[in-house]
């Protein structure tokens, strides 16, 4: 499987921002709004998330909305294939959501100029009707990096890396440097499984955590197999990942990160009924309530709990950014000053480990 979430250069950047030219030239009554995904929606993670965005717009529309998708899309050939199905079949708006969907997006734009195309986690914006969106979710990783810190006996937390790109290595970064601001003798072992969804690769990679002494996982793959794991050992917990996983409370998943896609789905079928549709870059956070943080249980100490909320509270008022100086990069160079707020761009193209982080990034 391809890489789905994103390498964005820095010249591709401009999220959140609209771009002129590519509005709606009216409303419609009624929009055809189509859904491609990776994995089957019963995967409990990512893909079973985007359905449930897909599933908050028909709430919100009623029957102005109408929605078809396609699950367990392979990226490559296929991907155009089905693309070019959903647009002959009068979908008026395709949600593409895997980062290998997106040369297949932009090519079958190429070829439907009045068919608008949203493609999950890239960068590339080639035609007038192609749009990108991503999330921010190394502020969610932030949270749970601060509950690791806080609640491993070992000092010794763990996570599972799906493919060595700058999303999953901003996760990795902002889960460790917010355990090692509570806990300076904490340790991090990474343990990657070169799969967005693949259970058994994913319990492998959680037993091998367990095996190595860690007692707190987090994971960037798609299934509930790191939590099983977790529940079978009975001294570790995890978090949910891009869903609640709500199954495995109160212990092992003491928290999750929950991508929200419902708002944005909403937000860009409505922009469509009402004329106002532009083509747009987007990389959104907590402050646009697109990653949540699920229940934090009683497992979580109250006094954790506390400081944990009060980050979410922070990051989304805008009072604090995950990577805020000082930060050293693992080589021990200067990376940000005390108070400097990372760039857009940096964390786009992230490629570096921080300081204390042992091993090196796969390449």
């Amino acid at each position: 499987m391809m890489f789905r979430r994103t390498l964005l250069a820095s010249a591709a950047l401009g999220l959140g921002l609209a771009f002129g030219g590519a509005a709606a030239a009216a409303g419609m009554d009624k929009v055809k709004a189509c859904f491609v995904y990776v994995g089957p929606i019963g995967d409990g993670g990512w893909t079973f998330q985007h359905d449930q965005g897909r599933l908050d717009a028909m709430a919100e529309f009623g029957d102005k909305l109408e929605t078809m998708y396609q699950e367990s899309v392979p990226e490559g050939a296929d991907a155009e294939r089905v693309l070019t199905q959903m647009a002959l079949s009068g979908c008026n708006i395709v949600f593409t959501t895997s980062f290998g969907y997106m040369d297949p997006t932009n090519t079958v734009a190429a070829k439907f100029p009045n068919v608008k195309f949203e493609h999950a986690t890239g960068y590339k914006r080639d035609h007038a009707n192609v749009s990108t969106y991503d999330a921010r979710f190394y502020e969610g990783r932030a949270v749970i990096g601060h509950i690791a810190g806080k609640m491993t006996k070992s000092n010794k937390i763990g996570y599972i890396g799906s493919f060595p790109i700058p999303e999953v290595i901003q996760g990795i970064n902002s889960y460790f440097l917010h355990a090692r601001k509570v806990n300076p003798d904490v340790e991090l072992s990474v343990v990657w499984a070169y799969t967005w969804f693949d259970p058994a690769k994913e319990a492998d990679a959680a037993k091998a955590l367990i095996e190595q002494g860690v007692d707190v996982i987090a994971a960037h793959t798609d299934s509930t197999a790191p939590l099983a794991e977790a529940q079978k050992a009975g001294n570790v917990v995890g978090f949910g990942q891009a869903s609640d996983m709500a199954a495995y409370k109160p212990s092992p998943r003491v928290a999750s990160i929950i991508d929200n896609w419902g708002p944005y789905y909403i937000k860009r079928i409505g922009a469509l009924l009402d004329g106002t549709y532009e083509q747009t870059a987007s990389w959104a956070g907590m402050p646009e309530g697109e990653v949540v943080i699920g229940e934090i249980t009683e497992a979580v100490p109250a006094d954790v709990k506390a400081e944990a909320e009060a980050m979410i509270a922070a990051i989304t008022d805008g009072s604090y950014h995950p990577f805020t100086g000082p930060i050293k990069k693992q080589d021990g160079s200067d990376w940000l000053k005390e108070g400097e707020v990372a760039d857009d761009g940096t964390l786009a193209g992230m490629m570096f480990y921080v300081e204390g982080i042992k091993g090196d990034i796969p390449k």
